[in-house]
């Protein structure tokens, strides 16, 4: 018996189930949600000035490279505000990772940004260790910045320190990140698989130290619900599902 063609089968099905009433019901459209309920869609990225030239490192252009007149190169980030109060452990996580936990989330391969960073002339070092002592990442120093429209539409940059706080100290946190550069795992079952890169489990950018962080602080930031060191300082971060630019540029 010859096969129906699909597209006139499922013509037909939907006429049958219309005719039953069985459709009555999906004609109709759910009302939009109010801009303060639900998920926010993101705004659009922040308009950048002509002088700045940035080259997409990745399909969806999240993640890009800039050559500055000088010569140096730093990476760009598009990221998402995705938290804006309570103790954090991460500041840039990956998207639909760790969001609860974090100030900003991005769409890219944690990956992508590990090798842009090297291109940049930053040298992965080590993740922290916990035993047998404790033993602090290290790497180069990255330096992080913001770049955000203000209030006015105009953009404007920023440290990322300027968004956490210290919670013993009530100041602006203080440390530069270091490039840990997480770590690179084979399948045990297929070693013939890529390695999976851990920071894609969410810790691109930490504060809490982890052995799975791309970066990472150089001292003992502890994970623990009950001692974490840093919050969002709430009063200077945009609103939800804003759209900003984190920068990381190397700094030896």
């Amino acid at each position: 018996m010859p096969r129906m063609n699909t597209s006139i089968f499922r013509a037909v099905w939907l006429t049958v189930l219309t005719s039953v009433g069985m459709l009555s019901g999906l004609a109709a459209q759910p009302a939009p949600v109010p801009a303060d309920e639900g998920e926010r869609a993101p705004t659009p990225p922040p308009t950048l000035p002509a002088d700045v030239k940035l080259t997409p490192l990745n399909p969806g252009k999240t993640l890009f490279l800039e050559k500055m007149a000088n010569g140096k190169r730093r990476v760009w980030v598009q990221a998402v505000v995705c938290l804006r109060e309570g103790p954090l452990e991460v500041f840039l996580c990956k998207k639909n990772t760790k969001e609860h936990e974090a100030i900003l989330s991005a769409d890219i391969d944690a990956r992508d940004l590990h090798m842009a960073l090297i291109v940049c002339g930053a040298k992965p070092g080590s993740p922290v260790q916990f035993v047998p002592t404790y033993q602090p990442a290290n790497g180069s120093k990255v330096d992080v910045s913001i770049a955000m429209n203000d209030k006015d539409g105009k953009l404007k940059q920023l440290s990322a320190r300027e968004w956490i706080r210290n919670i013993r100290t009530k100041k602006d946190m203080d440390q530069l990140w270091v490039f840990a550069g997480s770590r690179f795992l084979k399948n045990p079952d297929d070693p013939k698989m890529p390695p999976y890169y851990t920071a894609n489990n969410g810790e691109i950018i930490s504060l809490s130290n982890f052995v799975d962080s791309m970066l990472d602080l150089p001292v003992k930031s502890s994970r623990e619900t009950a001692d974490l060191l840093f919050e969002a300082q709430t009063e200077k971060i945009p609103p939800l599902a804003t759209t900003v630019y984190v920068i990381l540029e190397p700094k030896e």
